[in-house]
Order: structure tokens, then sequence, then C-alpha cells
């Protein structure tokens, strides 16, 4: 409970947070800042870690002069491709072998597995691009793309090209609004707003297929 507390407390103030680390590390803040977009994307038991608040939050401090923003959308841009390669080659080496019975066997089950595969072959890598920008699916979309056999030529392309549209997006944005005064006075309730808005997606798809279920059963 102590550790879910602290990561609520660190997305929502994560711009104090950042102060202490670029404090603290200095220079080492880049490592410490990849490492977080890293095990986001590439783990798939960390899809609660800040992502889009982080470049956002991020973006505002290069502005201000504690970060440069072209080695820090480096930084982040390569964080996001490593981290979607290793998701997707976990979930190449084990996706089909997970039990039923695991935490990611719940949420991934083989029907799943045989439905996304037709997905990626039907939809192609703009689902990965797309996936970039929601929270939660943008840590399994990866993994069930290697799950699911994806051709890898096809996952890196879009990998790369989603990274960057995602990385530059969120990271200038941050750059080029985040320290207006109307932003600064309601950092944390600004990104809390961007989280809000990047969950929607996957909530209104949520919403229309328990809709339709309930048609179906009428």
């Amino acid at each position: 409970m102590g550790i879910i507390m602290y990561l609520v407390d660190f997305i929502i103030n994560i711009d104090k947070h950042l102060i202490d680390i670029i404090q603290v590390f200095d220079l080492w803040s880049y490592a410490i800042l990849f490492l977080i977009i890293f095990v986001e994307t590439g783990m798939v038991i960390f899809p609660f870690l800040p992502g889009d608040s982080l470049l956002f939050a991020s973006g505002a401090f290069a502005a201000a002069g504690a970060f440069n923003i072209v080695l820090l959308i480096f930084v982040f841009f390569t964080a996001a491709v490593l981290g979607d390669t290793v998701n997707y080659h976990i979930g190449k080496m084990c996706g089909r072998s997970i039990s039923p019975e695991s935490l990611i066997g719940r949420v991934i089950n083989k029907d799943k597995l045989e439905k996304a595969e037709l997905f990626f072959n039907k939809h192609g890598g703009k689902t990965i691009v797309i996936a970039r920008f929601i929270p939660f699916i943008r840590t399994f979309a990866p993994f069930v793309a290697g799950a699911s056999r994806m051709n890898y030529r096809y996952f890196i392309a879009y990998n790369i090209g989603g990274a960057a549209i995602w990385v530059l997006v969120c990271t200038i944005a941050g750059y080029l609004f985040g320290n207006l005064p109307i932003v600064q006075k309601n950092f944390s309730a600004f990104l809390l707003g961007i989280i809000f808005v990047s969950l929607l997606p996957a909530l209104i798809g949520y919403l229309k297929s328990k809709f339709n279920q309930l048609k179906s059963t009428h």
C-alpha cells in the first residue's frame, strides 16, 4: 500500500519530485528519466508508472533551463523504443505460456491473443502508434504484439514512429506551455487532466463493449 501511495503522490506532484531528482542527481537525472520510461513501456507489470505526464513536466523543466531539450527528447525517444522492443520480445517468448491464473494471464488470455493477432494482421502497426497515447494500453500493446507474432519489421518501424510522435508531442507541449502562469499555478491539476484525457479512448472503448454485451443479451 505504501508503494502505491508513493506512486500516486509521484504522479500528482511530479513537478516537486522532479525538482528533488534534479537537485540530488544533476546530470544523472537523465538516466533516472530514461529508466522510468523504459520500465513503463518495457515491463508489462509496471503500466502504472507516469508516461505522458512525465514527458510534459520534463519539457516544462527544460524550458526553465533544468534540462537540455534536445538531449531530453533523445533520452525519452531511446527509452520508449527500447522499452517497447523488450516488451515485444518478452511477449514473443512467454506470452502464450503465461498461466491463466496469473495477473497477466487474467488480462491477456489465449483467446485475446488470438484476437489480437487477427487485429494486428488487419490493422497493422498503427495499433502501436495509437497505444503510445493511452496509459496501461501503452504497456500491454507491444507485449500482445509479440505474443501474437506480429511481424517484427512492421513492429519496429511503427515502434520508432510511434515513439517519435509521442515523445515530441508530449515533451514539446510541456516545453511550450508548461511554464505559462495558469499552468504553473495549477500544475498538478493540469497533469491529472492529461492523464484523464489519455484514458478517455480506453474508457470509451470499455463502455462501448459493455453496451454491446448488454444489447446482445436482449
